[in-house]
């Protein structure tokens, strides 16, 4: 029996965003009115607002045969979820806009936006309006997240000082090693199709680009503790790459050290099957959406006792350079590489 199909042009765009949001049930005081008129009406209750927008586009960022409408709905809104949360804002609202090929049936929509109110649910936020559109080719998404502080209190990516501490979030490296072990089954696939990929012994990697999370929890755990960052950023395009975007806004320079970079065993164990070097990954690879952070030294009492937590790094003078120290002792300037495997490219 052939799964059922209903063409968009059955629905009409207005039909769509109705049928899409049927369900869509608001959560937040704040949200006084939704989706449904001409705009959305949010009351933040004396707070700052911060908002966050991104785009993701079909064959640059993500590839449908190998993820999920409902993983890459999810992975939609996190993406962007985790830009406020950088901020040490809480995101409150989203809007979504997405264009669309007639490839596309309701039934597939319907599955994409499961992920989107998946991710609503898990994050304590509202979808309060966006746009459908048609598209030649392919599926472009487009989100805009909101989010709330207290006055004042959003860090930026340009507060860091000399001898302030770096510290990341968790693991790197796997969503890269992931991406590619995504690459390569795709290959094998379409050479011989009758094979079917067996991902069962790196779900740590698969699941770390396939349906990423955003760290409300190290947030919410640096507020209780009265951390306070003086700088952060979520790693999007790899350490060194978001480390330099540091060190360019906070006019600093650094030292990081490779021996300090935390890597997952199963990245590690991937990267090593691929030969890879796992360093390279953690450094280079992105995707990985951890926060990496700046403290000054006086939290480092604080924030030694998160086992979440990796001190890997500290600020220097500006004049002193970015520098990688090896496991060897080595020092080498630190590159912002970014990652181009594959379709997808980030720079």
């Amino acid at each position: 029996m052939s799964e059922e199909r209903t063409e968009i042009s059955k629905l009409g765009e207005f039909g769509l965003i109705d049928y899409l949001t049927r369900n869509n049930d608001t959560k937040r005081a704040g949200t006084l009115l939704s989706v449904g008129d001409d705009g959305a009406v949010i009351d933040q209750f004396g707070k700052q607002t911060v908002i966050s927008t991104d785009m993701l586009v079909e064959g640059i960022h993500f590839d449908l045969m190998y993820t999920p409408l409902k993983h890459l709905g999810y992975k939609s809104v996190v993406v962007n979820l985790s830009d406020i949360y950088a901020m040490m804002a809480t995101p409150t609202h989203i809007t979504l806009n997405i264009a669309i090929s007639n490839r596309f049936s309701v039934e597939s929509l319907d599955e994409f936006y499961e992920g989107v109110y998946a991710a609503c649910e898990r994050y304590n936020v509202d979808l309060v309006g966006g746009d459908t559109t048609s598209s030649n080719k392919g599926l472009i998404i487009s989100i805009t997240a909101v989010g709330e502080v207290t006055p004042d209190k959003f860090v930026t990516r340009s507060g860091a000082n000399d001898g302030d501490l770096v510290c990341v979030t968790g693991t790197l490296g796997a969503a890269y090693l992931g991406l590619q072990l995504l690459e390569r089954e795709k290959r094998i696939y379409l050479e011989n199709p009758g094979v079917q990929p067996d991902l069962q012994q790196n779900t740590h990697c698969v699941g770390k680009i396939l349906k990423p999370e955003a760290r409300q929890d190290m947030v919410e755990w640096l507020e209780e503790k009265e951390v306070t960052p003086t700088s952060m950023i979520d790693i999007s395009d790899g350490l060194s790459s978001e480390l330099i975007h540091l060190c360019n806004k906070s006019q600093t320079g650094c030292v990081l050290y490779e021996d300090k970079i935390p890597v997952h065993d199963d990245a590690r164990n991937l990267a090593y099957e691929f030969k890879i070097d796992p360093t390279m990954c953690a450094l280079n690879g992105g995707e990985d959406y951890e926060l990496l952070f700046t403290v000054k030294q006086e939290d480092h009492e604080k924030i030694a006792h998160n086992s979440s937590i990796y001190i890997v790094g500290y600020m220097t003078k500006e004049e002193d350079g970015r520098k990688l120290k090896t496991k060897g002792g080595n020092i080498h300037d630190l590159q912002a590489q970014g990652w181009n495997a594959t379709s997808n490219e980030k720079n």
